[in-house]
């Protein structure tokens, strides 16, 4: 049975047994409700994650006080991990203008048992029009996200990564549906395609991540026998034998599932880089002037992002594909690639073949990367998770994603590799003078 469904039905089986608790005892005549939230709202229920819940209270609670202790101690002595809280309709709304991650939780909230006239008062008082316009609540989650990533170094790639928080985690797929919902009410993030946010290819792409990672995380929860979000060392080697993965010439087992983990999670971080830019237009730049700075015939930079001038610029010039790398590495001021430019450049991959590896053109525009004075590192990882450094040079492509199995090597190969050429650019840095006098001299 596929991860996806067992955390649903997890879900739907819960949801039948506190309803059945609930309607066991006697709440007089009391106005209140059972209602999950978070990822328990959602109808997603991993083995050992939270059951989390709110108590909703309406009228003529005073005298329930009673049943709702018994009812909540019922629960801990059937053995339920559970996270309640107990509040009226008014302290939900105060507590929801005022923290963004309880507005997130009552976003996704639903009634399990009692009064659901009382969910439907408090999503009228805590919906956009009330508190957290669209606006502010993109920029609150895209903050949150930005600290997210922070904590993890801004890397997919860590020795024992967190399949929730790392960037490219599952807390990434869901800030894309909560934004979603928040600013298009959608229902799922399968709207986003009819919205024109996603493509077909771009959304089953995103809901395979999310199964891969479901699967991943349901097996770990198992294993470690508690709530487990981090893929420790020894629980690698175990999933990767669990998952059928097998020792070969190429390497370890447990190197190979990492490095579908890692490419997984690359490919999800790329998405949720382009639908956040996508979110960011429409939310939050949708009446800021434009402003266009022409660079050559082939590229411009519109409020800051590279884009393509036109939709058949790598299909006439192949060698833009790198170009566009090197005028980011040659301008400062240009902070990012253009979501459109992202879509087209995924879409025009299959340009990069042995023709173009061996285009002169090509080959000196990759060359004056290398030597250009800004950020060279990070163009060279866009380029990685973008998918063209990987086609453009195939032995780096087949290191993508590859680790090795030991506590010395804490990135990747690949990531590895372009740390090694972050530093190298550090010795050009003046204080490097200092800090390292033989390599600055050299």
């Amino acid at each position: 049975t596929p991860a996806s469904d067992l955390i649903r039905l997890r879900a739907a089986f819960m949801d039948q047994m506190l309803a059945m608790l609930w309607d066991r005892q006697d709440w007089g005549s009391s106005q209140l409700a059972l209602v999950a939230v978070g990822g328990y709202g959602r109808g997603e229920l991993h083995p050992h994650s939270d059951i989390d819940l709110l108590i909703l209270l309406g009228e003529n609670c005073d005298r329930c006080r009673e049943a709702l202790s018994n009812f909540l101690t019922l629960l801990w002595d059937i053995g339920l991990k559970i996270g309640h809280s107990v509040r009226d309709i008014k302290e939900c709304v105060e507590c929801a203008a005022g923290d963004i991650t309880i507005a997130t939780a009552l976003m996704e909230a639903r009634t399990v048992g009692g009064d659901p006239g009382l969910l439907a008062r408090l999503a009228a008082l805590t919906g956009p029009e009330q508190i957290w316009p669209s606006a502010e609540f993109f920029r609150a989650k895209w903050d949150e996200q930005k600290a997210r990533h922070r904590k993890f170094n801004n890397t997919e790639y860590n020795l024992e990564p967190n399949i929730k928080g790392c960037p490219g985690g599952l807390r990434d797929v869901q800030t894309v549906g909560w934004v979603a919902k928040r600013h298009f009410h959608a229902t799922s993030t399968l709207e986003l395609v009819a919205r024109g946010f996603l493509t077909a290819h771009e959304y089953e792409a995103l809901a395979n991540g999310q199964d891969f990672l479901w699967r991943v995380r349901y097996a770990l929860h198992m294993l470690a026998d508690r709530a487990e979000d981090r893929l420790l060392f020894d629980y690698q080697l175990q999933l990767a034998r669990l998952f059928g993965y097998a020792d070969d010439e190429r390497g370890l087992g447990v190197e190979h599932f990492m490095k579908d983990y890692f490419r997984c999670v690359l490919k999800l971080g790329v998405l949720n880089e382009m639908l956040t830019q996508l979110f960011d237009e429409a939310i939050l730049r949708a009446c800021e002037p434009v402003n266009l700075y022409e660079l050559n015939i082939r590229f411009r930079v519109r409020n800051g992002y590279i884009e393509a001038a036109h939709d058949n610029v790598f299909r006439n010039a192949p060698w833009a594909l790198i170009e566009m790398f090197t005028l980011m590495a040659q301008h400062d001021f240009i902070v990012g690639v253009r979501a459109s430019t992202m879509r087209l450049v995924h879409g025009s991959l299959r340009l990069i073949g042995a023709e173009l590896r061996r285009d002169a053109r090509a080959n000196r525009l990759f060359l004056q990367l290398l030597g250009s004075p800004y950020r060279v590192a990070t163009q060279l990882d866009r380029m990685k998770r973008y998918g063209v450094l990987g086609r453009f040079i195939p032995e780096f492509g087949r290191i993508v994603g590859q680790t090795q199995h030991d506590l010395f090597h804490v990135y990747s190969v690949d990531s590895h590799t372009i740390r090694v050429v972050r530093n190298m650019r550090m010795f050009l840095l003046p204080r490097a003078r200092e800090d390292f006098p033989t390599a600055a001299h050299a």
